[in-house]
Order: structure tokens, then C-alpha cells, then sequence
């Protein structure tokens, strides 16, 4: 079932940075969840690398590539082992697993405060200059956004009420408090949207008069 659950758990809201990874701090971060991903169980590069496409696309953007180059780095630091498995007409595939030196530095990294990811929202500049520019290509816009989040709330409550509402699951239930962030997220921006528009009507209705 959680398995399941991973494969759904797709085109998670951008409440995270998802810029490229490109500072000290985003690798520490990458190393840290590629770790918490192999404490779940062993894996390969690959599946690892699937689990940001999908499950993770919440919480962190990784290319397969970044993956690769990190879970070498893992490996040298001795922080993830590897066994090899032979497959006939491929090559060989790499199975990673968390070391006691890798479940070291992740509770090491768990006991450290964080902070919030900096956000970068290019809509809420149009808005800023929003008294400035056309008013129906802010009001365009407003709507637009409003599907996209009302589409991704819809997909947010299919999946809690497929999969969180009946669970006793210890896993599942913390796994469900990542989706309650992400029903947050989407419903905070929609009332937004809804203060945006109920503005822009009033605007309207007093320049008619």
C-alpha cells in the first residue's frame, strides 16, 4: 500500500525552492535525503532518482544525474554501501544502503534547526505592479491559478481519502502530515486568489461610477 501511495504522490505543490541544486547548503540537503530515502530500504540509483520525479517533487528537485554524482560522494565518505547484481544483458546494477556511519550523519542533520526555504514567486510581482498594467491580464491570471491549485487540492483530497483516512500505519500516518502541508498550501491559495478577485471586482465596480 505505502508503495502505492509513493507512485501517486506526484507533482507535489512548489511551496519548496525548486531552483537547481547550486550551493553548499542545497548538497547537504540532497545528501541528507537520499540518505532518509535508503532508510527506508536499499535501492538503485534509478528507483532513487524516480522517488524525486515523484513522491519527493514536494519536497526537493534532483536530476537522475545529481543523484549519481551524490550517491558517489555518499560512497566515498562511506556514509552508503553498495551490493552489485548482475543482470544478463544490462550492466550491473547497484543496490545502496545506508551505513551505521550514514545513520550517524542523518540524525546528526535531524537534531540541527531548519529554516525556511526562501521563496520565489514571479505571479506575486505581477501583482505587485498590478495597478500598472492592463487589469484583465492580472484577472486572466488570478483564474488561471485558481485551476491550478483547485486542480491540485482535488488530487490532494482523492488522495487522503483513498489512502489516509483509515490507516493506522505509523509510516503512513506521518506521511500524511506531508499531504495536510500540501492541503494547506493549496486551500491558503485559493482564499488568496478569492481576496485578489473580490478586490479587482470593487476596483471595478467604482471606476464605473
Amino acid at each position: 500500500m505505502l508503495c502505492i501511495v509513493y507512485l501517486e504522490y506526484t507533482q507535489h505543490v512548489g511551496y519548496v525552492n525548486s531552483a537547481p541544486i547550486n550551493s553548499f547548503s542545497d548538497a547537504m540537503a540532497l545528501s541528507h535525503t537520499i540518505l532518509a530515502l535508503l532508510s527506508k530500504q536499499p535501492d538503485s540509483g534509478y528507483d532513487i532518482s524516480k522517488h524525486f520525479d515523484k513522491e519527493l517533487s514536494c519536497y526537493w528537485k534532483a536530476t537522475q544525474q545529481q543523484v549519481y554524482r551524490e550517491l558517489g560522494k555518499l560512497t566515498e565518505k562511506g556514509w552508503v554501501d553498495f551490493d552489485t547484481v548482475p543482470q544478463a544483458g544490462k550492466p550491473d546494477k547497484k543496490i545502496y544502503r545506508i551505513t551505521e556511519s550514514g545513520w550517524q550523519a542523518l540524525t546528526r542533520w535531524y537534531m540541527e534547526p531548519t529554516e525556511p526555504t526562501p521563496i520565489r514567486e514571479d505571479f506575486l510581482v505581477k501583482v505587485l505592479i498590478g495597478h500598472k498594467m492592463p487589469r484583465h491580464l492580472l484577472l486572466a491570471e488570478i483564474k488561471h491559478r485558481q485551476q491550478i491549485h483547485s486542480a491540485q487540492l482535488a488530487e490532494y483530497r482523492r488522495m487522503e481519502e483513498e489512502h489516509f483516512t483509515k490507516t493506522d500505519d505509523l509510516e503512513m500516518q506521518f506521511m500524511y502530515l506531508t499531504l495536510k502541508r500540501g492541503v494547506a498550501y493549496e486551500t491558503s491559495w485559493l482564499a488568496w486568489c478569492d481576496e485578489v478577485l473580490a478586490m479587482l471586482n470593487k476596483l471595478h465596480l467604482t471606476e464605473e461610477h
